[in-house]
């Protein structure tokens, strides 16, 4: 299919196909039980396909649109085999997400119009947001930027020394607080601090907390306009931190989030340690909010930007 050329350099493509291999193994092997001892798509395959889909977290609505641009086919063609079930599966997957308007990126860019460009860092405690945030340094640093951080979840200590020990790691500089201290007057000082150092990026890390979307919402409100009074645009791009390996409560979180503050765009992590891999392509589809990057190995460079193309390829190969 013409759809899927190399965009990936080798090394890239194999850290993404070894990253999906526990939702590979998962879905194919239920895939072979679903078309055991038939030769043609029918009904029965198709029932068979829905509930694998839904069961490797896809999400209902995402699935629905699958199987009926599958029926077309089999309508269309009169005669499919099951045999070819995996190609038009790629195909009619492929197909969808080139709807949407997320995974075209090829590697990590940011807008040259916007200097420094700065990312607030919203999701739930655990979800790795400040592993995402370090390894997202790491790949600006490596592209020749200048990177700053701010530790803005000052509701725990742990979170402050962690992203501390990743600004080390990776060699950029961090601001910080006490524990306790205003996340919104970190924010500030940290906006203060990269546009005297002519910083490229600035990212912002914020605490992690549900219980309360109000508490929630009056914070990250307030951390945005603290950051207004700096760079008056701030911040450029709120991303949102999703575990993979939740599957539908990553769903829950994207809507309880998105409900909360104006999310820009997605990271989706820990699919290497889940066959529940097929979380992409449902909030690929239902979020009209980009996923930007996923995360799919524990190494400082298994976080890869999201194309659909490399993943679609990835995940049916």
């Amino acid at each position: 299919m013409s759809l899927f050329k190399k965009i990936f350099s080798k090394e890239k493509k194999e850290t993404l196909d070894k990253g999906l291999e526990k939702t590979k193994s998962s879905f194919f092997s239920k895939l072979s039980k679903a078309v055991a001892g038939k030769s043609k798509v029918d009904d029965d395959v198709l029932d068979n396909l829905e509930e694998i889909l839904v069961s490797s977290d896809v999400g209902v609505n995402t699935t629905l649109k699958i199987i009926e641009r599958i029926e077309a086919r089999v309508s269309k063609d009169k005669y499919l085999g099951t045999d070819e079930l995996n190609t038009i599966l790629k195909e009619e997957v492929a197909g969808l997400l080139a709807e949407t308007n997320v995974g075209d990126e090829t590697d990590f860019t940011i807008p040259e119009t916007k200097k420094p460009y700065v990312i607030m860092v919203v999701g739930v405690n655990g979800v790795g947001k400040t592993t995402t945030i370090g390894k997202l340094a790491s790949q600006f640093k490596k592209a020749g930027k200048k990177v700053v951080l701010g530790a803005a979840d000052t509701f725990r200590a742990a979170a402050i020394d962690q992203l501390q020990i990743w600004a080390d790691r990776v060699g950029v500089s961090m601001i910080r607080q006490e524990m306790g201290s205003d996340p919104a007057s970190v924010a500030f000082d940290t906006l203060k601090s990269g546009v005297a150092q002519n910083a490229d990026v600035i990212i912002i890390d914020t605490a992690g907390r549900l219980h309360n979307k109000v508490n929630l919402m009056n914070e990250l409100t307030k951390i945005k306009r603290v950051m207004q009074k700096v760079i008056d645009d701030a911040p450029h791009d709120v991303l949102l931190v999703l575990d993979g390996s939740t599957g539908q409560n990553a769903f829950e979180q994207a809507k309880q989030f998105t409900k909360a503050t104006e999310v820009t765009s997605l990271a989706v992590t820990k699919l290497d340690g889940t066959a529940k891999g097929g979380v992409v392509i449902g909030i690929s589809d239902q979020f009209q909010i980009p996923v930007k990057y996923i995360g799919v190995g524990e190494g400082i460079d298994d976080l890869q930007v999201f194309n659909k193309i490399e993943f679609v390829d990835s995940f049916f190969n």
